[in-house]
Parts: C-alpha cells; structure tokens; sequence
C-alpha cells in the first residue's frame, strides 16, 4: 500500500464542505454495528460512527500492527473482544494517543495489507477497512507511520544547564508519572482501570506534597498515552529533583500483594518483576511507538558514569518510601524492596523510582486502592519519606560542595 494512500484518507473528508463542520467534534462508536469479519482470504473491518472525522491508516513491522488514528473517537462501550475472534487478529487495543486524536491498534498474526480504506459520510459514518494477505517483504516494504502535521515530531528542544542539586535553599521539585494512560490502560479488574485509578491517586497526592511545601509536576493530567522516555523528558524539562511512576498492576490471584518500590536494574530480582517490566514496557508497542533499541553505546557509557552519583540517592529515595508506607499503611509486600528494567527508570540524572502501590489482583489491596482514607494514609507516608530524603540529600549536597 502506497504512504500517499494514508494522506488522502485524511484529506478526502476536509474536501467535502457538507460534512466540514463535524470533523473536530467527538464521534462515538455504535459497537452493536462495528464488526471484524475474517473469511481466510480477506479480513474486513467494520466501524460504525455516530458522525465522520478525519483518520488515517497505516502499519507498523516487528510485531506487525495495523494502526487507526481518528480526530476522535469516545471508545466507550465498545469491547475489544469483539474483534479478537480473527485470525487475522492477534490483540485490538483502543485509547486515546495524545489530546484530540484517538487510536486502534490491532496486532496482526500474519503480514497483510491494507487494499481499501473508505468512511461513507451520508448520515451514520461508516469505516469499511480490508486487509488482504501479502508477503512479509511487501509488509515491510510500506510499513511505518506517516509523517502529517497532527503528529510530526516535535521541534527539538533547546538544551539547558542541568538544574543544580538541591542543598534545602529551595522548594523540593518531585515528578509524579500516572501509570499508563489513553490507549495503554494498564490493568483491569472489576471495572477499576490502573490508568484512571493512578491519575487520581497523583492528583490526591499532588495536594499532599504542595501542602507540605513541594513543588508537584504531573507527567499526564488526563487520560491520554506519553511514551515511557517523554515521561522523564518532561520531569527532566521541569527541573524535576526526584521522579516517582505510580502503578497497580495485576499478577496470579494470590501470589502477590502488598506495595513495592523498584529501582532500576538490568537484571530483575525475581521472575515476577521482569514480568511487570515487560508489561509496562509493552505500553510504547501498543501506542505504535518502539524507542527500545534507539540505545546509543557512547551516551550510554555517559549515563553510567552519572549514575554513579544517583544510584545511592535513588536508593535511599526507595528506602525512605518503604518506611514512610510502613508506618502509615502497614502491610508492604513481603519483599517490599526490588529492581527490574522498567523503561521509565532509566534517567541517568534524576533519583527515580517505581511504586507498585498494590495489586489489582489482590482483593484485599484492591479494597485499599478504592479506600479514599487508606490512599490518603499511603499519600502521607510517600509525603513523609520524601520530606526525610530530601533533608538527607540536601545535607550530602552541602558536603559535597566543600
């Protein structure tokens, strides 16, 4: 399939002036209507809208994915185990991918190419997409995501000075990152989504922390998908002093619950955490973004070189929020304290660590993750360590400036 195919699929509906003044409101989908049909030799989709927007269509190699964007689409409603009766189909996954724009990203079982591509405009929108088998060089020949102006890299930045170590002359700056978010939801359970319920825990704690004299700097104040690496970008753009990733993930019933805080290692403490690791990780993949090879030898030998003074502040931020939960919600995970190769761990110069408050799978923790005064108590102890590490860090700071 051509790239250029991608730009009229866009283009085609700003053309028609009849159905112009409903590309920038919200379409909903009609699930009863929307249907993915796989007779072996074509597989089509189906996507009954409540009015037409802008889209494009495009897909992407190692894992082999078709992408659909929309400028946008309420999900609501829809379940994506509709559509994983294909073979064809692997996985579907929907979600915001950044503010106005929504996804579709259906991981293929096999390389197939997009043949037609049309969205009727005449009163009930209508998306009818056709993937046909092709051959494995013909999928990776036009794989790839187009470059348009909606969603074109974003100018680089000018780079600036590193923002001094605090030595307690100054408001403490702390990053906190919502877990997942828009088409990476994280975990599920019981209609409880990791995604939301860790946005709300870092708005409640956000609060905590201004009030105990912080500065507070959210990496995504919606429900909207940020690649792992712009994460930290944006604690590091914010002259971020620590960075704190909030998750609840899920695990087999019964074999873990309680909080933990990881640190970032490239070997993982147990089978367990390199598990999670690679879940979180799998987010990017989902949103149509892969920067896990993009590595580079020099800077990495760089990195290594500041972590050699970050890695003991990092670790003592972990131990300080082991003992501030302790002492305000009692029960930690038995081994409260672990390391794994969590992608958003990976600042060379900011103190960062990853807090799995509990598990979903975990009724009991659960209950405590829906329990306003136990995520209160959990805020408090995360308030208390930091402002314990922030004392200790700012006292080595001055020691090392003599």
């Amino acid at each position: 399939m051509s790239r250029l195919f991608t730009f009229l699929l866009i283009g085609f509906l700003a053309a028609s002036s009849a159905v112009a003044q409903n590309l920038t409101a919200l379409a909903r989908v009609d699930a009863a209507n929307s249907h993915l049909v796989d007779d072996s030799a074509e597989v089509h989709l189906r996507l009954r809208l409540s009015q037409p927007v802008p889209f494009r269509v495009f897909t992407l190699d190692d894992p082999r994915r078709l992408v659909l964007d929309f400028s946008e689409v309420d999900w609501s409603g829809l379940s994506t185990d509709d559509f994983d009766q294909s073979a064809a189909i692997e996985r579907v996954a929907v979600g915001a991918i950044q503010p106005g724009w929504s996804r579709m990203v259906a991981t293929l079982s096999a390389s197939y190419a997009v043949t037609s591509a049309a969205m009727s405009t005449e009163g009930l929108a209508e998306l009818n997409l056709i993937l046909t088998a092709t051959s494995e060089d013909e999928f990776a020949a036009h794989a790839g995501a187009p470059e348009t102006s909606a969603f074109s890299l974003p100018k680089a930045e000018i780079v600036t000075a590193p923002r001094p170590r605090q030595t307690g002359d100054r408001p403490v700056r702390i990053a906190l990152d919502p877990g997942h978010g828009g088409i990476d939801p994280g975990a599920e359970r019981g209609g409880i989504v990791e995604a939301d319920l860790m946005l709300s825990f870092a708005r409640e704690l956000r609060e905590v922390l201004l009030r105990a004299g912080f500065e507070v700097i959210l990496t995504r104040e919606a429900d909207i998908f940020v690649p792992l690496e712009a994460r930290q970008s944006i604690a590091r753009a914010k002259g971020a002093d620590a960075f704190i990733s909030l998750h609840a993930d899920t695990v087999a019933e019964g074999r873990a619950h309680g909080a933990t805080i990881y640190t970032l290692s490239d070997e993982a403490s147990d089978i367990a955490s390199e598990v999670l690791a690679e879940r979180h990780d799998r987010g990017d993949l989902l949103a149509g973004v892969d920067l896990s090879q993009q590595d580079d030898a020099v800077a990495n030998v760089l990195m290594d070189l500041v972590r050699t003074e970050t890695e003991p502040r990092t670790d003592r931020l972990a131990n300080a929020l082991v003992d501030g939960l302790r002492k305000n919600v009692g029960g930690l995970h038995k081994r409260p304290r672990l390391e794994a190769g969590f992608s958003v761990l990976k600042a060379a110069d900011i103190p960062s660590v990853l807090i799995e408050l509990g598990f979903m799978s975990s009724t009991q923790d659960l209950a405590n993750l829906r329990s306003a005064e136990w995520r209160a108590k959990a805020a408090l102890g995360i308030r208390d360590a930091l402002l314990d590490w922030a004392i200790a860090d700012a006292a080595e700071a001055a020691l090392l400036r003599q």
